[in-house]
């Protein structure tokens, strides 16, 4: 009868313990709240196509496919902690699929409070300058901040 006991009793606790020390699903953990800064957007695309006309290039024109792809690149860099271009190839394709693109370029930022100073960085920046610059007819930016007052910036040319 003991013998019966304690099996039954180590049988239990193997049970809790392995119930317990079950892992986490993602899909349990709490997602950042951010929302898109709708005001920064809009200047910063104005910005980017005085920008853009000033040194006698052609404006680009707002695409609502790569206007996804830019949130959908914010939330993962929000997620992430960081900034990042990971997943630009797979981005790049997915957007020429859709848009029959020839060429795709992006560049992100953090933290910037205004679109002036967003772009200010992109343009003392030497890759980011030649995104700027290049031969493009459509852009979308993505700017979203998060519950604690960070933003992040996706920027998309194609052409």
């Amino acid at each position: 009868m003991k013998v019966a006991v304690f099996i039954r009793n180590v049988f239990l606790i193997s049970f809790l313990m392995l119930v317990s020390c079950s892992e986490e699903s993602i899909d349990d953990q709490v997602a950042l709240e951010t929302f898109n800064v709708l005001e920064l957007e809009a200047e910063l695309m104005r910005l980017t196509n005085e920008y853009r006309q000033s040194n006698g290039l052609a404006s680009v024109q707002f695409d609502p496919i790569a206007y996804n792809y830019a949130n959908a690149h914010n939330d993962y860099m929000i997620a992430k902690g960081s900034l990042s271009h990971d997943n630009f190839s797979s981005r790049a394709s997915s957007i020429a699929s859709e848009t029959q693109a020839k060429e795709v370029a992006e560049n992100v930022a953090k933290d910037y409070l205004t679109a002036e100073t967003a772009l200010e960085g992109w343009v003392n920046s030497a890759p980011h300058r030649a995104n700027l610059e290049g031969n493009f007819t459509h852009m979308a930016i993505s700017v979203k901040k998060t519950e604690t007052g960070s933003l992040f910036y996706t920027q998309i040319f194609f052409r």
